[in-house]
C-alpha cells in the first residue's frame, strides 16, 4: 500500500517478478534503424525475446507498449500490431502508455499493477522509439493554408521544448547546474566516465546477452498483411550501440554550450539521440511454478512524483525518496542505482542531492554513452540493473529517470538469487 508522508504516488508489490528481457542495439539518429518504424522495431524485439526460449508468446496474457512520437501512418495501431505480429494470441489485449522519459518505467510499474489487481499473470512490456522518423508536422492544415500562416515544424526539435515552462529541456539542466554549483569540467568528466564504462561493458561482451541481433525479416500473422523489416543496403545484421565511442577531455572541451552562453551542457555530455527498442516480461509467482525458469529479479515497488518543470531533471530525487519510504529501506541499503543520464548536470544534481556513491551508480555507463530512445530507456535501465545485480551478486537496486514537464519515476527491484 502507498504511504502518504511524502508527495507522489507509489505502491509495494506482493508478487511481481521480472522473467527475462532484451533490447536492440541503439542506433545513431539517421543511421541503421532510421527507415524502420517503431512498430516494426517493437515487433522485432518482442519476437527476439520469445526466441530466447525463456518465455513463449502463448504465455503472455497482456501487452503494454510505449512510444512517444509517431514514426509511420499506422502508429495508432502500434500496440495491437506488436502483439499480433510477434505471435501473441489474438485474444491478448494491448495498450499504450505515455509518461515521456519515464514511459519505460511506467510499463514495468503498470505490469506489476496488473498482477497486483489480478488482471493478468504474465505481461509483456515493449518500449520502442525511432527518433529518426519524427515527422515534419503541421497541425493546422486541415482547414487549409492561409497566406503567411503555414506552420510546418520539426516534431523532434519541438518535443524538446516545454511550452508550459517556456524552456528547452537542456535549459532545465542548466538551471540545476546553477542551483548545485556544477561546472562544465565536472559535467565533461562525468561524460567521460559514462563513455568509459559503456565501452568496457561493450568490449568485454557483457552486453551480448542483452542485445538481440536484427536482420531483414518478414512478420506474418494469419489473415493479416505481411510486414517487413529492412536494414539499409549492405547491412546484413545490426546488434551494437553505435553512440558508444571513445572520447576525451580534449574533444569534449571543443564543443560549444548547447543551451546557454557559458553553459555546462553540450552535445557531448548530454544523452544521445538514438533509435531502439527494449522488451521485458513481468509475471507473478505462478508462472515460475509452471516453468523451469528462475526470475531475473523481483519488483518490490514503484513511484512517480511531480516536480517544478523548470528543474525537471531533479525528478529522481523525490521519486527515490518516496520509494525508500514505501519499502522501509534506507539509501545505504541500495547496492546499485541506474539513473537515466538525460543531461550530465541533471544526473550530477541528483547524485549530489541524494548523496549517492558514484561508484555504485550507472556502473556500465548511461544514456550519455548509449543514447536515450525515450520510450525504451526505462525498460533498458530496469533490464541493465537486474542483470548487473545478478552478475555482481548484489541484492537491491533502484532504476529511475527524470521526466519532461517535471516528474520523476523510480522502481525498486531485488535480486533474490544470492
Amino acid at each position: 500500500m502507498s504511504k502518504n508522508n511524502l508527495p507522489g504516488n507509489g505502491i509495494n508489490y506482493d508478487d511481481a517478478w521480472l522473467v527475462d528481457g532484451c533490447r536492440t542495439g541503439f542506433a545513431e539518429v539517421n543511421s541503421a534503424l532510421s527507415n524502420i518504424s517503431a512498430t516494426d522495431l517493437g515487433i522485432a524485439v518482442a519476437k527476439g525475446l520469445f526466441a530466447r526460449n525463456f518465455v513463449n508468446a502463448d504465455e503472455i496474457d497482456t501487452l503494454l507498449t510505449a512510444n512517444l512520437s509517431p514514426s509511420d501512418f499506422d502508429a495508432y495501431f502500434l500496440p495491437r500490431h506488436i502483439g499480433l505480429y510477434s505471435g501473441m494470441r489474438q485474444s491478448v489485449p494491448a495498450m499504450q502508455l505515455q509518461r515521456l522519459c519515464g514511459s519505460g518505467f511506467e510499463l514495468v510499474a503498470q505490469a506489476a499493477d496488473y498482477l497486483q489487481l489480478g488482471k493478468a499473470h504474465t505481461v509483456m512490456c515493449v518500449g520502442t522509439e525511432v527518433m529518426s522518423r519524427n515527422p515534419i508536422s503541421c497541425f493546422t492544415n486541415r482547414g487549409g493554408f492561409k497566406l503567411g500562416q503555414v506552420d510546418f515544424r520539426d516534431y523532434l526539435l519541438e518535443s524538446f521544448f516545454d511550452t508550459g515552462a517556456g524552456v528547452p529541456m537542456g535549459k532545465t539542466a542548466e538551471n540545476l547546474a546553477e542551483r548545485y554549483g556544477i561546472n562544465r569540467d565536472q559535467v565533461d568528466q562525468f561524460a567521460i566516465k559514462s563513455f568509459q564504462r559503456a565501452n568496457k561493458a561493450k568490449s568485454s561482451g557483457y552486453l551480448d546477452d542483452e542485445i538481440i541481433e536484427l536482420t531483414n525479416q518478414t512478420f506474418q500473422c494469419e489473415g493479416l498483411v505481411d510486414r517487413h523489416l529492412k536494414l539499409p543496403r549492405g547491412v546484413v545484421s545490426f546488434a551494437t550501440d553505435e553512440h558508444v565511442r571513445e572520447t576525451s577531455e580534449v574533444s569534449l572541451k571543443k564543443l560549444r554550450p548547447a543551451f546557454k552562453k557559458e553553459g555546462v551542457q553540450t552535445a557531448g555530455n548530454s544523452s544521445g539521440i538514438v533509435d531502439g527498442a527494449a522488451a521485458i516480461v513481468v509475471a507473478n509467482g505462478d508462472y515460475f511454478k509452471q516453468s523451469n525458469n528462475k526470475p531475473l529479479a523481483r519488483v518490490l515497488a514503484a513511484t512517480a512524483v511531480g516536480v517544478d518543470p523548470s528543474v525537471m531533471g531533479i525528478g529522481p530525487v523525490p521519486a527515490i525518496k518516496k520509494l525508500l519510504e514505501l519499502s522501509g529501506l534506507s539509501l545505504n541499503d541500495i547496492d546499485l542505482f541506474e539513473i537515466n543520464e538525460a543531461f550530465g548536470a541533471q544526473y550530477l544534481s541528483v547524485e549530489k542531492e541524494l548523496g549517492i556513491d558514484p561508484e555504485i551508480a550507472n556502473v556500465n555507463g548511461g544514456a550519455i554513452a548509449y543514447g536515450h530512445p525515450l520510450a525504451a530507456t526505462g525498460v533498458r535501465c530496469t533490464l541493465t540493473l537486474a542483470r548487473e545485480l545478478k552478475r555482481s551478486r548484489k541484492r537491491y537496486g533502484i532504476a529511475s529517470a527524470c521526466v519532461g514537464g517535471g516528474q520523476g519515476s523510480a522502481i525498486l527491484i531485488e535480486n533474490t538469487d544470492i
